[in-house]
């Protein structure tokens, strides 16, 4: 066998091999498992006795030599490798440099701060009340006893017996009770929790709660304070209409209907051809409520609401899937302005 001629197919192919996936194929050829290098070493048991020694001092250099020249390429390319990320990397300070883009607000936000920018015109003052509450505040003190079949509805999440995220913001309205006597008017914003998802529910989402407490409030009252709420955040032209409903905590409840902004009463696809939209639920504060609070519901009665701020924003900015408000896509946030 020509060792010499093999020694030269060596140099020949490590001079063609110009980077690391190459030099890769080349070990893989030469020194991997059924490679020419250990083919000729095996090849050692067809050698004749008195030839076997010179045979396999040549196999040897043939060995060192394809070693040596491996261990000088890997080195020259390892170095072309690195000066070549440094030149990429190379930043020429003499360049304008990038600009950052300009943050905004994220649209609950915007919308938040609308709901409340419109109440505080109204004298409204904020409260913000405990994620984490107790059965008494959440559901018996708004008049939701223990077998009442509306607590079902709320899907809790609870911590201990006693203990359970809020499933909604109106605990606020007995802790503001419990520590300040009448006149009232405050906003209770904030994230509530229930066990629900699709495209128009969240396990987490966002309400604001709205109580007024003094003397002779009626659903008069109700009415013509939403009236210039929706009027503010949609549009002009939009009227009210109140719908019966219930509520453990109200007494009467209603569900409080908009007339489409979009098509002007007229019937479209987002009032589903109605020309109405409901935003929002509420009612009269049950006497029960106010005396729970130790407030006389003789002398003062009350009304309350509940506005879900992920469908007020899904309304005004036509969001199709609530889902979008929780994804952090960047791409779609910079479609809003505060």
């Amino acid at each position: 066998m020509n060792m010499d001629a093999i020694k030269a197919g060596i140099k020949e192919a490590l001079a063609l091999v110009e980077d690391a996936k190459q030099l890769a194929d080349f070990w893989a050829k030469y020194f991997g498992k059924g490679g020419e290098i250990q083919k000729l070493m095996a090849g050692i048991k067809k050698v004749p006795n008195e030839e076997k020694k010179a045979y396999g001092q040549a196999v040897n250099e043939v060995k060192v030599l394809a070693q040596e020249l491996y261990d000088a390429k890997k080195v020259e390319i390892e170095k072309k490798a690195m000066l070549a990320r440094y030149e990429a990397e190379t930043l020429d300070v003499t360049l304008p440099a990038s600009g950052n883009g300009a943050g905004n607000l994220h649209p609950l936000t915007c919308i938040k701060n609308e709901i409340i920018d419109v109440f505080a015109g109204m004298g409204f003052d904020i409260f913000e009340g405990p994620e984490i509450e107790d059965d008494d505040h959440n559901f018996t003190r708004l008049n939701v006893l223990k077998d009442h079949p509306s607590r079902d509805m709320q899907d809790t999440f609870w911590l201990t017996d006693e203990l359970l995220l809020r499933t909604h913001t109106s605990p606020g309205q007995i802790r503001v009770m419990d520590n300040q006597a009448p006149p009232i008017k405050v906003l209770v914003p904030g994230k509530v929790f229930r066990s629900d998802s699709d495209a128009t529910h969240s396990p987490m989402f966002s309400q604001m709660e709205g109580l007024v407490v003094d003397e002779h409030i009626t659903l008069c009252d109700l009415q013509g304070m939403l009236d210039q709420f929706v009027k503010a955040l949609f549009s002009g032209e939009v009227k009210t209409r109140l719908r019966p409903s219930y509520f453990p905590f109200t007494e009467p409840s209603v569900e409080v209907d908009v007339s489409c902004f979009k098509c002007g009463g007229k019937g479209c696809s987002l009032c589903k051809g109605t020309g109405w939209i409901e935003v929002l639920g509420g009612g009269i504060v049950n006497n029960k409520v106010l005396e729970n609070c130790n407030v006389d519901p003789d002398k003062y009665s009350g009304l309350a609401f509940g506005i879900g701020i992920e469908r007020i924003a899904m309304l005004k900015y036509g969001i199709n899937h609530m889902g979008k408000l929780f994804e952090n896509d960047i791409e779609f946030l910079k479609q809003f302005k505060a």
